[in-house]
């Protein structure tokens, strides 16, 4: 029996959302801090990919588990969801206090997976908290409201970093090699303080929705399971769920293959395109990765919510495809653009992609997956997204060395091609009849 959702409020449905505010201030500074500290603690080019492939394999295990086991899990006290988004920030929260005092690489790198760790057991359950929350009508507004959530925290990350840097930078010439800049450290500092307070605002304001008795009844028979019935469970879930995730999903997972491969070169390699196009050193050059990605989420912040009417009149479908040939069409521009005012004007078709990214295609499975087994398949949506990412950070370091010249300049329009591909792909996502039963 499906239980009925009372509509809520545009105040209830962003109250709800403002935790993705601190885990995206983290997620931009991974996108655009990160990888310079890598670069700061002495790692080459040709190594920021596999550096990375902490995002990937943590992605792929701790969001399918960790929303299967949300789906079987109920508390009055503390909800299904809640508990572990809150966990997940205060992980993150402590990794990401700890990160710019890394003395060497190779910590860094540690702190990284277990950033990682903590983002992800918070991601998935909170996707799911979303969708649990809202009627279908107004599912497009609750992640497109999240959508926003995601420019936002991600501008406020960004400029930070650029900020500080004018701030408290003094002269880059001073740097000490093999180690990472103090301007560095407030915005991680930020980071560490709204990735708590803001999951805490939404856990705060928003109750859950109570399982309905037949839910009730399973949860409190898997809770009678013994110990190794109830540890193999998850893996279960997600194995099954796979076998039967609808048709949408897998035309979806080849869209993901070509677009999340593309994300990734772009941040990695932002920070060297920009050394190269513009001989700028590093600091300068991080810094202006930091103002592109401030653009970008900008242009996210303000578009996300008109996209909802957009979406009703033409379709997901197209809008997504429009949005991604865009974001293509960016990337290609870049690298010709030599003026740090005028490489920012491509990011405004960049930030419209983002907020396409970030909204569209959730709303789409969200309407298709049943309602007590959408914690798991948040969870694979996920695993679409970290495959591609793994399979481009074990991939892309030979491919930008043997074949792209160890180019930063072939690496963005690499990126850009796949964007396109995965643009014309996005047009045969169409959901059958079966699928919008579900």
């Amino acid at each position: 029996m499906k239980i009925m959702k009372p509509e809520l409020s545009f105040w209830q449905i962003f109250n709800m959302n403002v935790g993705f505010l601190g885990i995206q201030f983290s997620f931009g500074l991974q996108q655009s801090a990160i990888n310079p500290i890598f670069l700061f603690l002495g790692a080459p080019e040709e190594m920021l990919p596999i550096l990375n492939i902490a995002g990937p394999v943590t992605g792929l295990v701790i969001q399918p588990l960790i929303g299967a086991i949300s789906d079987k899990t109920w508390s009055p006290r503390w909800g299904r969801r809640k508990p572990f988004f809150l966990i997940g920030a205060i992980i993150g929260s402590l990794c990401l206090f700890a990160f710019p005092l890394s003395p060497a690489l190779w910590f860094a790198v540690g702190l990284l997976w277990i950033l990682d760790v903590g983002n992800n057991m918070a991601m998935e359950p909170y996707r799911a908290f979303v969708g649990d929350k809202l009627p279908n009508k107004q599912l497009s507004l609750g992640y497109q409201m999240q959508s926003l959530f995601v420019g936002a925290g991600i501008v406020l990350a960004n400029a930070s970093i650029f900020l500080f840097q004018d701030w408290f930078g003094g002269d880059t010439n001073l740097e000490v090699a093999g180690s990472i800049p103090k301007w560095l450290y407030y915005s991680f500092f930020i980071g560490s303080a709204l990735s708590v307070t803001t999951i805490l605002w939404s856990v705060l304001k928003t109750p859950e929705i109570p399982p309905s008795d037949e839910e009730l009844a399973e949860i409190n028979s898997h809770k009678k399971l013994p110990f190794a019935a109830r540890f193999k469970m998850p893996f279960v879930e997600i194995s099954k769920a796979v076998k039967e995730m609808p048709k949408f999903m897998w035309k979806l997972s080849v869209v993901y293959l070509f677009q999340w491969y593309a994300l990734f070169v772009y941040w990695q390699f932002i920070t060297p395109l920009f050394m190269k196009t513009m001989g700028y050193d590093l600091s300068s050059a991080a810094a202006q990765s930091a103002k592109m990605s401030t653009t970008y989420n900008i242009a996210t912040v303000v578009v996300a919510l008109a996209l909802v009417p957009l979406t009703l009149k033409y379709g997901g479908k197209k809008i997504y495809a429009a949005s991604l040939l865009g974001t293509g069409l960016a990337l290609m521009m870049i690298p010709y653009i030599s003026d740090p005012i005028y490489v920012l004007f491509p990011m405004v078709f960049f930030g419209i992609g983002w907020a396409a990214m970030m909204g569209i295609p959730y709303t789409m499975v969200s309407k298709i997956v049943p309602q007590d087994r959408r914690g798991v398949y948040m969870g694979i949506l996920n695993m679409m997204i970290v495959i591609p990412m793994g399979i481009e950070t074990l991939t892309f370091g030979p491919i930008f060395k043997n074949f792209l010249g160890g180019n930063a300049i072939n690496a963005m329009l690499f990126g850009g091609t796949f964007f396109i591909i995965a643009a014309l792909l996005a047009l045969r996502l169409n959901v059958t009849a079966e699928e919008n039963q579900a």
